[in-house]
């Protein structure tokens, strides 16, 4: 069993799939470029949501927890270092302000963990620890009151806030907007607002003893130094409008008495009494300025401007959101032209193979069934000959009725020829006749002479030739459509009939004519049979072997009289007698084909007297020829003539000579 291959299985076979699959296949790749481009697209999206919304619930609570922190460091080690009742206060004041962040931190770190961990895997863990500072905020100002409470408080409070940055610090590297400034820059710039803050937070420590330990001058030093190595080169690499905010605070005077105030500190070196009620009021509104102002810029830089972020705007979407609406405008347009091309296309193919399955199945054929039958033709009606104009489909169909006005015009010469043919064979058929009456007449005075049986012999013999001729001569009429001269008017015995049917062949003796049934068979229609028969018993003999019989039988049927001729020959194969069959019953007949022209006779006469002729195998290893005449061409019970009264176109004179060439029948 063959096997189909997969690819051939996948493969289109009509010519609409193939143009679909065609057409399809650019299509399928520009959608799949356009899809890539809007998941990417979408993806930044919801990247952009998520984090706008982490900055929402997370970062801002987180930069006010800081700035809160900064605060209350500040006012706790003033607190610490100083013991009096108004920074007790402040400090009391400070620490409302950052329970109040805490709180706002808990609420927004519970709606954003699960955002958070998409983020970064680690965030949740660093929020977790912030949360538990900021729970742990009432124990840490427990031990800013006992022993070395500043340094303490100091250190505790920066802790936080260094956590704090680590929260913020997992989120610098996802994926920003164009709104708001690099996430790095701005940390850089938060913590040298924090360094800022512990400047601050060191010199109220030390402003108990009017001056700083070796420690605190060492962390303020180090403070400095931060802040001054984050601040201006961060800036540099922040946008434009938020630059120019960093840089306005600056070039503020407060800014300027801050550094001024940090150079005097560190000039004056450790345990200098440097830290007076007066530099620090001084120191700390200066501080406090600069505080404020870079608290805002940051604010501007990061949270706020993320906040402001539009995830559908221009500055979002950009290059990448023009691209999947004209991708998308362009999946559309090849769509419609796609399908107006293809359905086009097919329409043209379906309308040419309409049209030439119309010419193929009923034009040409029809033309060729008139041509036939002898009618004439207008090639120019039947195939009007179209201009050679238009796409190649077009020069198909003009292709199309090129070759059908070929089909047509050589059928049409064709049928000129057949038909001059036929009349060549009337022609021969019609002088072959005269001769042959007027031997058959000659033939028939010679035999009424008394003669010795031998030459008597000789006379039946060329007698049996005129009448084998004679039949030839009506087989030229019969092709070409012409029934022959001979006719009987009174009905004449069967058994008559098959005799001189049997006297028409080369060899009568080798045909045995079984008993028939008492019918005979009306005039108008024995002419045509016993031509007929002539021609099966011929074909019968000549296809057997010399030595074998041909039986020749008889019998009344349901729809008729039943006449079968079985010969002993080779037989034929399937093939072979589907062939001869097609040529006996075809309703068309090619005179130009030169074998078994006897079959194309018996197709004329069967089709010209109704009867039905069928070849077929038979028992003995032949084959038989079964002959149908209907019941309106027999009669039953007629006597048996002696003779038949022909018309005046004698042609059956030679039935009685002819006959008497018969052997006897045998039973």
């Amino acid at each position: 069993m063959r096997v189909t291959p997969p690819a051939a299985r996948l493969r289109p076979r009509s010519v609409r799939a193939k143009i679909v699959a065609l057409l399809m296949l650019p299509i399928v790749s520009l959608m799949a470029l356009w899809g890539y481009a809007a998941v990417t697209t979408a993806s930044n999206v919801g990247d952009i949501q998520r984090v706008k919304k982490v900055n929402t619930q997370l970062l801002a609570p987180v930069d006010e927890f800081v700035s809160a922190l900064q605060t209350e460091r500040t006012a706790a080690t003033r607190h610490a270092a100083s013991r009096s009742t108004a920074d007790l206060d402040a400090l009391k004041a400070a620490g409302k302000a950052t329970d109040d962040a805490a709180t706002a931190l808990r609420n927004g770190a519970d709606a954003a963990t699960a955002d958070a961990e998409l983020l970064d895997a680690g965030l949740p863990t660093r929020i977790d620890r912030l949360e538990a500072d900021a729970r742990g905020l009432t124990e840490l100002r427990n031990q800013a009151e006992e022993k070395d409470a500043p340094q303490t408080a100091f250190t505790g409070y920066s802790t936080i806030i260094e956590h704090a940055f680590a929260v913020t610090g997992a989120l610098t590297g996802q994926h920003g907007t164009d709104a708001a400034s690099d996430a790095r820059v701005v940390l850089e710039l938060a913590r040298a607002r924090d360094a800022v803050a512990q400047e601050q937070a060191l010199l109220a420590a030390g402003s108990g003893a009017g001056k700083l330990t070796t420690q605190q001058y060492t962390q303020f030093v180090g403070a400095v130094a931060t802040q001054r190595e984050l601040l201006k080169p961060a800036i540099a690499d922040l946008k434009a409008p938020h630059r120019a905010e960093y840089n306005a605070v600056l070039q503020n005077a407060s800014y300027a008495q801050l550094a001024a105030g940090e150079d005097k500190v560190r000039g004056a070196g450790p345990g200098a009494p440097v830290v007076s009620a007066g530099f620090l009021r001084t120191w700390d509104k200066s501080a406090d300025d600069v505080l404020k102002g870079l608290g805002d810029a940051q604010a501007d830089a990061g949270t706020k401007a993320m906040a402001r972020t539009n995830p559908f705007g221009w500055d979002t979407l950009g290059a990448s959101g023009v691209a999947v609406i004209l991708g998308l405008v362009g999946v559309l347009l090849s769509l419609l032209v796609s399908v107006g091309v293809g359905r086009g296309l097919i329409v043209e193919l379906l309308d040419l193979r309409d049209d030439a399955l119309e010419v193929a199945g009923r034009r040409l054929p029809q033309a060729m069934r008139r041509l036939h039958a002898g009618q004439g033709v207008d090639i120019d009606a039947e195939a009007p000959m179209r201009r050679l104009v238009g796409d190649e489909l077009a020069q198909v169909g003009t292709a199309l009725t090129a070759v059908q006005r070929a089909a047509l015009k050589a059928a049409s010469e064709r049928a000129e020829l057949i038909s001059g043919i036929s009349g060549v064979y009337v022609s021969i058929a019609r002088r072959g006749q005269v001769l042959l009456h007027r031997q058959l007449d000659l033939l028939h005075q010679l035999e009424q002479r008394p003669r010795d049986a031998a030459e008597v012999q000789e006379l039946y013999q060329v007698d049996y030739l005129a009448t084998r001729m004679r039949r030839h001569s009506e087989s030229l009429l019969i092709l070409s459509g012409i029934a022959p001269g001979r006719g009987w008017r009174d009905p004449i015995p069967l058994a008559d009939v098959l005799r001189a049917a049997v006297a028409e062949i080369e060899q009568p003796g080798r045909v045995q004519i079984w008993p028939v049934p008492p019918v005979s068979v009306h005039g108008g229609s024995v002419a045509d049979v016993i031509h007929l028969l002539a021609e099966l018993v011929e074909n019968a003999a000549s296809f057997s072997p010399p030595s074998a019989r041909v039986r020749l039988r008889a019998a009344r049927v349901r729809d008729g009289l039943l006449i079968e001729i079985e010969d002993s020959g080779f037989g034929m194969n399937e093939e072979a007698l589907a062939e001869a069959n097609r040529k006996i019953q075809s309703e068309n007949i090619d005179l130009l084909d030169a074998k078994q022209i006897g079959l194309f006779v018996v197709n004329r006469i069967a089709a010209r007297q109704g009867l039905r002729v069928e070849l077929r195998s038979s028992a003995s290893g032949g084959a038989t020829a079964a002959v149908l005449i209907r019941e309106n061409l027999i009669r039953d019970d007629m006597p048996v003539h002696d003779e038949a009264l022909p018309d005046e176109q004698d042609g059956g004179r030679a039935l009685a000579p002819a006959s008497a060439l018969i052997p006897p029948q045998r039973g």
